[in-house]
């Protein structure tokens, strides 16, 4: 399973929200390139970034920093957050970011993002924010109608990346995710499916193994020292060593 420490951008700065609440924020470093060369540095082999700024105005704001942190890092990046257009895509992906995360364009326009998976197959992740089973869109900010499943099963069958789960309710939350929505989300497309959101003891990242889940994102516990990093990478090479014994 790949695990993908989280960098939340907001003013420039590595943040945590709790369940996507911007008035909820907690500051964990004014230096993002720093603290993605430290989770580099104690073994991570994928960063995912998210453009909190960005996700709000509908429009990419911290590049910049983005553009930094991608130089200084020899891993795969991927970002989210207010890429609505495909000049956006097409921006990010040019700084040296392996995927990007569509959300809120993507359940808008399922026809646009078809025609951007195939321009970018296998570069675009399709991020799925969920609060009561019902996706939400702009930054979390809105809810709509359509379920998780309903949604997922539209978007299968094209050459995405994978889709990125975050139940909103668990996330920043240090309570563990959804593992069971999880399951289901996974069990019901043929498309990776990455956890986010709540992920606090290792007994959380084993219960996701457990479940074959492609990918983890961890934030809050990582920053707030609830989980070692280099304990969940230990974990995660051990049950791989175990599986194939």
């Amino acid at each position: 399973m790949l695990i993908l420490p989280a960098i939340d951008l907001r003013g420039g700065k590595c943040v945590r929200l709790k369940q996507g609440d911007y008035s909820q924020e907690t500051i964990f470093g004014d230096d993002p390139v720093a603290m993605a060369r430290r989770w580099v540095s104690e073994g991570a082999k994928a960063l995912h970034l998210v453009d909190l700024d960005g996700a709000k105005a509908g429009k990419p704001v911290n590049g910049a920093v983005i553009r930094k942190i991608v130089e200084a890092v020899d891993v795969p990046c991927q970002v989210g957050g207010g890429l609505r257009t495909e000049a956006d895509i097409e921006s990010s992906l040019e700084t040296g970011l392996a995927r990007v995360v569509l959300g809120t364009r993507a359940l808008q326009d399922p026809t646009w993002v078809r025609q951007m998976a195939h321009s970018f197959p296998k570069q675009i992740v399709l991020g799925l924010d969920a609060r009561d089973g019902k996706v939400a869109t702009h930054g979390w900010v809105n809810t709509s109608e359509q379920s998780v499943l309903d949604v997922a099963r539209e978007f299968a069958n094209w050459p995405l990346h994978s889709i990125v789960y975050t139940d909103i309710a668990c996330d920043g939350m240090m309570r563990g995710p959804n593992v069971e929505g999880l399951a289901e989300l996974a069990s019901a497309v043929p498309l990776p499916v990455i956890a986010s959101g709540g992920v606090t003891t290792l007994d959380n990242v084993r219960d996701l193994m457990a479940k074959n889940l492609f990918g983890c994102i961890i934030g809050r516990a990582l920053y707030e020292g609830q989980l070692e990093l280099s304990a969940v990478l230990e974990l995660v090479i051990s049950g791989m060593t175990t599986s194939r014994e």
